[in-house]
């Protein structure tokens, strides 16, 4: 499943810089998640680390997104492929 930035966002950008797969960008005062690039951190930590890290708490799972752990290694194993 990938994650959702919610309305709380503080536009801090700690999540931007933590993502691995460079998923998180800034649009209109706070980060957006692009689920195509979202893993979840799967293939490089043991948590997200944008959720780990959120000072505001923000982060949550994006129900609109839902996808198993092995179908996010599966993500993760093709992104790397292009990196």
């Amino acid at each position: 499943m990938a994650l959702l930035v919610t309305e709380d966002c503080i536009n801090c950008d700690v999540c931007q810089s933590l993502c691995p797969n460079g998923a998180i960008s800034q649009a209109e005062g706070a980060s957006l998640i692009d689920p195509v690039l979202c893993t979840e951190c799967v293939g490089h930590f043991d948590a997200p680390q944008c959720v780990e890290n959120c000072p505001s708490d923000c982060v949550i799972e994006d129900p609109d997104h839902r996808e198993s752990t092995g179908t996010l290694l599966q993500k993760h194993q093709l992104i790397a492929s292009f990196g």
